[in-house]
């Protein structure tokens, strides 16, 4: 019971608060013209980590043991979180202050209307969720978002059992990660100027293709294709951070965010939960991965048609007036 409440309850209650959800509503309200750029930069410190952290812990553990591992993480967050929380702000207008840097004068001048209209077409959590789009967009991401869930658990499990050894399994998440990481930003840059659904849309399919090649050059024993498949995951995954933030900011709009993101989270991440231990199941029936991977894959690309189908919302007296012409 220690466990489930310490690991179950407290961590993960600490880790909403000083996770993605925060710091991405933070940013997003401070930025809608960069939004990105700067939600993919920071988008990088995810890959980082991942990247980072199991060899630097593996070490520690290795070392001294899994109570000083623990230890150690703690100090380090503690280190990196609190300095940083008597920093961060929750938005420009609190502080008589406006998005993306502008000065007064430049609001003035009409240099700041595409924040201006961010923020006059905000929805409610209420209105929010009472649009299709609302649940186009949790779903849409939950899919895309169960290839890492799944991934990350049982990429080596998948590969030892074809074959491979045990590192060169480990090395295909370095594989995946590296180009998770280094595409972030980029994928942010055409953020910027393109249309984030139909962005959204194309690294879905990069991710349900990436995966079919996995399996693919796993079965014909090719260790170049396997690399190359899974380093086209990680290009796809890179997009996941950005292209989400963005699209929940752009259609819902930053004056409302955080309460529009809270509803949405526990439901994408009840589909993201999930995916891992019914791959399992399936392993344990079927006494192989290819199935369980070739239903991810489809999903990714189920996935690219919902974020087709995402019309912009319109706040509802907006919506009225459309109606009416």
């Amino acid at each position: 019971w220690q466990w489930i409440v310490l690991n179950g309850i407290m961590l993960t209650v600490g880790g909403s608060l000083v996770g993605s959800l925060v710091v991405n509503v933070m940013l997003s309200k401070w930025f809608v013209e960069k939004r990105g750029r700067v939600l993919g930069t920071a988008a990088m410190g995810v890959s980082f980590a991942g990247i980072v952290l199991p060899w630097m812990m593996t070490q520690v553990v290795g070392a001294w043991g899994w109570r000083t591992g623990w230890q150690v993480l703690a100090v380090g967050a503690l280190a990196l979180v609190l300095p940083v929380s008597l920093l961060i702000r929750r938005t420009p207008e609190d502080h008589g202050l406006h998005p993306d840097g502008k000065s007064a004068l430049e609001m003035a001048a009409g240099k700041g209307g595409a924040a201006d209209t961010d923020f006059a077409s905000s929805l409610t959590r209420r209105e929010a969720m009472h649009t299709a789009a609302f649940y186009l967009i949790v779903v849409a991401f939950g899919l895309f978002g169960i290839s890492i869930s799944v991934m990350l658990l049982q990429t080596i499990p998948f590969l030892t059992d074809a074959g491979y050894s045990a590192s060169t399994a480990s090395l295909m998440i370095t594989v995946t990660s590296v180009p998770a990481l280094l595409t972030k930003p980029l994928w942010g840059y055409y953020i910027d100027r393109n249309d984030p659904n139909r962005l959204a849309a194309v690294g879905t399919v990069i991710n349900g293709l990436s995966l079919f090649l996995v399996v693919i050059a796993v079965h014909m024993g090719l260790r170049w294709l396997v690399f190359c498949g899974f380093f086209a995951l990680g290009c796809g995954w890179g997009g996941q951070i950005p292209l989400q933030e963005v699209v929940w900011a752009s259609y819902f709009g930053r004056r409302y965010l955080g309460a529009v993101r809270s509803a949405a989270l526990p439901l994408s991440l009840s589909l993201t939960a999930s995916a891992p231990i019914l791959t399992s199941i399936y392993y344990d029936r079927a006494g192989n991965y290819d199935g369980a991977f070739a239903v991810i894959a489809i999903l990714s690309l189920l996935a690219a048609g919902l974020m087709f189908a995402v019309r912009r919302p319109l706040r509802p007296e907006r919506a009225a007036l459309a109606a009416t012409g």
